[in-house]
């Protein structure tokens, strides 16, 4: 997803050791070429730290938890055998989106406390609207709540580092990674895993012990081409390979690394065409997002949902934000909207007409209710029991789960150690 066309030259890497005390780098692929780099005064590890096992967290947007059995992905079906996996699937949080779901991983709260309930969405208390396409506000740590994994790091006097991940870009009171890359989806997949072997080869004063890193292939092919096309199939075969290659290449540092690969959410076929919000309510008097909807005042909701209660579609089931049911934690923050619509199959929602057609596949649904939404979970390295099945588990727990390896005291959060636990030496 980053520039492929770029080159992690020799100049750079070198700049990465000479300047690696000076605190965070953000290194940009549109001047990795020439070297440039952004740096701030940031810490070293601490001498306690240095003596810690490291991990790498990597995401694999879109990688339904099944897909290593209906696609074939011998290495990462190898690191599950000889290390911890779910093999019904890893629950995200609702709504099954990317952005969301980064941040619950990466925080252990839900989308609604943590503030990110969508890639897009609107705040009605600051009058104005996110989206992860728009740097001004994705890179705006005031959108975010919660205390993300590097943060929770550095809070403890160890250094972190992301090769991408939504909210990595942001200072989030007060703090980013140590390192980070800005998002550029057009970066070479094999130097992202160069870059983090680099990270592991800094002298242990500098060497990052919490790493994620981040790939989208999966899902860009399952929305183009649906989860069960030839093209999603040679990305999984792609990504796969990948994650061999990075295994391997963590191996060769002989540094004790527990590897954790996980996605955010699955992917499902979708069905028929849009449906369309305001073919049953009017919506005149909302802004509007997507599916998500922002009455101008209390009345235009309460009429707006009794106008959805009216024209009854089996498609979706309408509530109120505030009876919204409490599994799906997605009832307490008004950057939720009221009414809230929530799908009941895989059908893809707009508020108004437009030309744009519907995807081929999506997702965003309740995983409860379809399967198809469950995420890779699968960990391998020192700490980990080989062997180990986990029952299905929601992914708020792997913040705990992280913090344990990394043996650091986890921030509060929604999420709890116990489902994980067994998966521990």
């Amino acid at each position: 997803m980053f520039a492929r066309h770029l080159i992690l030259k020799a100049c750079l890497i070198a700049a990465l050791f000479a300047s690696a005390a000076q605190g965070v780098r953000a290194i940009s692929p549109q001047s990795a070429d020439n070297g440039k780099v952004v740096e701030t005064a940031g810490p070293l590890n601490s001498p306690r730290q240095q003596k810690k096992h490291y991990v790498v967290l990597v995401s694999l947007d879109g990688f339904r938890y099944d897909y290593p059995q209906k696609w074939g992905a011998p290495h990462i079906a190898a690191l599950a055998s000889t290390g911890a996996t779910a093999p019904e699937g890893m629950l995200p949080a609702y709504p099954s989106i990317t952005f969301p779901n980064h941040f619950t991983l990466i925080t252990g709260r839900y989308p609604e406390h943590h503030g990110i309930v969508g890639n897009t969405f609107y705040d009605p208390a600051r009058g104005e609207g996110y989206s992860y396409k728009d740097n001004k506000t994705n890179r705006d740590g005031s959108w975010y709540s919660g205390t993300p994994l590097w943060s929770l790091a550095e809070q403890h006097g160890m250094r972190a580092a992301s090769f991408f991940w939504p909210g990595s870009e942001a200072q989030i009171a007060g703090e980013r990674p140590d390192e980070y890359v800005h998002f550029d989806d057009a970066f070479d997949d094999e130097k992202r895993i160069d870059q983090v072997i680099a990270w592991l080869q800094l002298p242990p004063p500098q060497r990052p012990h919490f790493i994620t890193l981040y790939y989208s292939n999966t899902d860009h092919a399952g929305h183009n081409y649906g989860p069960n096309s030839l093209e999603e199939q040679q990305q999984v075969h792609h990504v796969d390979q990948l994650m061999g290659d990075l295994k391997s290449k963590l191996d060769a540092t002989h540094l004790p690394i527990d590897l954790i690969i996980l996605a955010d959410h699955g992917m499902t076929k979708v069905e028929g065409d849009w449906v369309t919000l305001d073919q049953y309510a009017d919506l005149s008097h909302f802004k509007t997002d997507g599916a998500l909807l922002y009455a101008d005042t209390e009345a235009d909701a309460q009429k707006a949902y009794e106008s959805f209660r009216a024209h009854t579609d089996p498609r979706f089931t309408v509530y109120r934000r505030a009876d919204v049911p409490a599994y799906l934690h997605f009832n307490e923050n008004p950057r939720e909207g009221d009414p809230v619509i929530v799908p009941n199959g895989p059908y893809v929602f707009r508020a108004h007409e437009s030309s744009r057609k519907p995807p081929a596949g999506d997702h965003g649904y309740d995983a409860t209710r379809m399967p198809e939404m469950k995420a890779l979970f699968v960990a391998n390295g020192p700490d980990i029991r080989p062997g180990t099945k986990l029952p299905s588990f929601q992914n708020v727990d792997v913040y705990d789960f992280i913090a344990k390896l990394l043996r650091l005291k986890p921030a509060p959060n929604d999420g709890e150690l116990k489902p994980l636990r067994p998966a521990l030496k």
